[in-house]
């Protein structure tokens, strides 16, 4: 591959001169900013902020914004003022070099996809705050996902939905209480492209439904080694309201979500065939593309010339599915005036009849009440389906047992790949140099290996904790800048904005709580004896703090109160200076906090938490996870690593499990985390602290990693479903 091949669209050759010309080395940083490799390296992120440290926060990280406001003379400038010539240099060849290597695990492990790649669909995908195309977990999940199948070098293309509005941005008002604002994106400032077509155009794929076609345009994105493919329903061809259509995620109503997910699945499976993709391997990441399965189906009858049900049972042998959602009540479901209306040209493709489509989204075909439920139709369109934990595996098959009544609960084919997270993505660029000198050479290519993580235990605690009390320092500094901000906005007095600025306090055991604020996620769990709290956050001896952060979906009214009621925790004098809510929860705010705790808190009502990654992201920093025993923890915990709350129990009244889980959570802050944290020795180091720190980093650094969960896929998932072993195998 040639250097101009591996540029983005649009960037020059830069001059082979060693001197480089003021153009030459825009066109260099430019290439850099569009692709997003950047992200994840911490030397590349460094090399944009020094350009200027004020506008690169202004403009949330984003290089492109950042760049625009450069002519290419003003950069040479800055450059040279700050010495920047050969880092930016040496960026450039490693990017080059990063996507021309060829000697990479999936190269090695993974070599059928080469020519028949996994085609890996989500309804969003978080990769960077600069890129708002997510609203949390899902979505962050899928960009760690697709960042390790780069770094693998796994043969993968990536298939999802462009929002020009992004999911909301989050302010709390005077009463604290949820407000939603929707911002335009500026395309010209995403690192994106027009994907094009066989023959070279622009591509622009069309959908046929009864009440007239849908078009969307096609964006690229390159991730590292990985290229993915946004549909965009922003087209002047399409009616007004389905110009709209992709403008916001998980917006509008049932009918905007069928076309949403229309689009998704049916869409980009046309998108992948109009530029030559044929992939060996389908993988749905949750429900809303699993309508791809139909068009895939379609396509193989055209192909090949099989019937209907000989070439649904080949599309399934390729297709692997992932669900997410443990309680019933989550899982998309629409009537059937909805699915005719959207699907039926599709139908009369695949010669069926409305009843037969209709039961393959049915546990009960031929029970015309039921509605047509897109986790049913990918379990059914699927051979190898999987949740995203151990304990979410159980959930799942007692959940779809029904769908196959011949078979005990165990032998249900539902098994289990548990959730991991990107390293180079969450972990601090400080504990990344802590690592680097004490683990061995070329570590950051061995991070699924358990012997690479046990150099921890060979650091000197006291450099450990100060490193830790570095980046403890760094995310109350932002909170400190976050909250005077809001406090600013919201017009307070000078006395509120002072008292922002000088909140929390570096010495104090900060515990860290931020998520998705659903009722049964717990945010009050903490809160339930008030009085016992605010003796532990005002102890003299052994105060606690806790930053509270979380976004409630905009008709989630039970949501919003709890986030009032917490920001509201403010001006009650027990716990002023002492309890935090930051607003606009994203990567950025969860990047900070993960780093510079002490604890992260985790307090789901067993069993609804299918993994969750939050607690994992803040294991690589050195955090100690305190959480009830469901998802990931219930798979982590082994009494040394970090702290439980209860002994993964719960009770069929919900009233009596959350006061018995509080209960926990009081006496296990009380007995064991408060004592431990304050427990220091005459240099003043927490010594048991550090030592859990460390076994929490060895046991699970490695465990819980997206390398770790990718080549799973690529073993028990991919491989067999491209054809690439001689037998079938389930996921365990």
């Amino acid at each position: 591959m040639s250097q101009t091949d591996m540029l983005p669209a649009g960037a020059k050759q830069p001059s082979a001169l060693t001197s480089l010309s003021a153009e030459a080395l825009y066109d260099k940083c430019n290439a850099l900013a569009r692709n997003l490799w950047w992200s994840w390296q911490p030397e590349v992120i460094n090399l944009f902020r020094d350009l200027d440290p004020i506008r690169w926060r202004q403009l949330d990280h984003n290089p492109i914004a950042l760049l625009s406001e450069f002519t290419a003379e003003r950069l040479e400038m800055r450059a040279s003022e700050l010495v920047l010539f050969s880092r930016i240099n040496h960026a450039f060849r490693r990017l080059k070099e990063y996507l021309a290597e060829t000697a990479t695990w999936g190269r090695t492990h993974a070599g059928v996809l080469g020519s028949k790649p996994v085609a890996y669909f989500s309804l969003e995908f978080g990769v960077h705050e600069s890129v708002p195309v997510y609203s949390g977990g899902l979505g962050v999940l899928s960009g760690d996902h697709i960042k390790s199948a780069s770094g693998l070098g796994v043969p993968l293309v990536a298939v999802g939905l462009f929002y020009d509005q992004g999911y909301f941005k989050q302010q709390l008002d005077v009463d604290g209480y949820q407000r939603e604002e929707y911002l335009d994106t500026k395309v010209e400032n995403l690192p994106m492209e027009p994907a094009r077509g066989a023959d070279g155009k622009p591509l622009t794929i069309r959908i046929e439904t009864r009440n007239g076609p849908l078009l969307a345009k096609v964006w690229l994105m390159h991730v590292g080694r990985v290229n993915l493919y946004l549909l965009d329903c922003d087209v002047k061809e399409n009616r007004p309201e389905d110009r709209e259509l992709t403008s916001r995620l998980y917006g509008g109503d049932n009918r905007t979500r069928v076309r949403q997910e229309l689009v998704a699945g049916v869409g980009g499976i046309r998108a992948l065939h109009a530029m030559g993709i044929t992939p060996g391997v389908y993988h749905l990441n949750e429900g809303h593309s699993a309508f791809a399965t139909l068009e895939a189906v379609r396509q193989r009858m055209i192909d090949s010339g099989m019937s209907f049900d000989e070439s649904l049972r080949l599309v399934a042998r390729h297709t692997a599915f992932t669900t997410h959602t443990p309680v019933p009540a989550g899982h998309d479901r629409f009537d059937g005036g909805l699915i005719e209306e959207h699907l039926g040209p599709l139908r009369d493709g695949l010669g069926i009849s409305f009843e037969q489509l209709m039961g393959l989204g049915r546990v009960e075909p031929q029970n015309e009440h039921e509605p047509f439920c897109m986790t049913v139709l990918g379990l059914k369109l699927s051979r190898r389906a999987n949740a995203v934990s151990s304990l979410h595996g159980h959930v799942s098959r007692r959940m779809w047992a029904h769908l196959w009544p011949w078979r005990v609960e165990e032998e249900i084919p539902i098994g289990h790949i548990t959730n991991g997270v990107h390293v180079q993505s969450w972990l601090a660029y400080q504990m990344e140099q802590l690592y680097d000198r004490h683990f061995s050479v070329g570590w950051e290519k061995r991070m699924g290996e358990p012997e690479v993580w046990q150099g921890i235990h060979q650091v000197d605690p006291g450099e450990l904790w100060e490193t830790h009390n570095t980046l403890k320092n760094l995310l109350l500094a932002f909170v400190r800048r976050r909250v005077s901000r809001q406090c600013r906005r919201r017009g307070e007095s000078d006395e509120s904005v002072e008292a922002a600025r000088n909140m929390l306090d570096p010495n104090i055991l900060t515990i860290g709580f931020a998520r998705r604020f659903a009722t049964y996620k717990r945010a009050d769990l903490i809160l339930r004896d008030m009085d016992r709290l605010a003796a532990m956050v005002t102890d003299p001896e052994r105060p606690l703090q806790i930053i509270f952060a979380g976004k409630s979906h905009p008709a989630d009214e039970p949501g919003k109160q709890l986030i009032k009621r917490i920001a509201n925790l403010r001006r009650d004098s027990r716990f002023a200076g002492r309890i935090a809510f930051v607003e606009d929860y994203d990567i950025n705010v969860c990047r900070h906090l993960i780093q510079g705790v002490d604890v992260w808190l985790n307090t789901p009502r067993r069993p609804l938490e299918a993994s969750g990654t939050s607690g994992q992201k803040a294991v690589l920093n050195g955090a100690l996870n305190l959480s009830i025993l469901d998802g990931w923890w219930a798979e982590a915990y082994d009494g040394s690593n970090g702290f439980a709350i209860g002994r993964g129990m719960q009770n069929v009244d919900v009233a009596k499990t959350d006061a018995r889980d509080a209960e926990h959570l009081y006496r296990n802050l009380e007995e064991q985390v408060i004592p431990l944290y304050y427990d220091r020795d005459v240099d003043g180091l927490p010594l048991q602290w550090i030592k859990r720190m460390m076994n929490s980093i060895s046991s699970l650094a490695w465990r819980f990693s997206a390398d770790r969960m990718v080549a799973d896929y690529v073993r028990t998932a991919y491989l067999p479903a491209a054809g690439g072993l001689s037998c079938d195998m389930d996921i365990h």
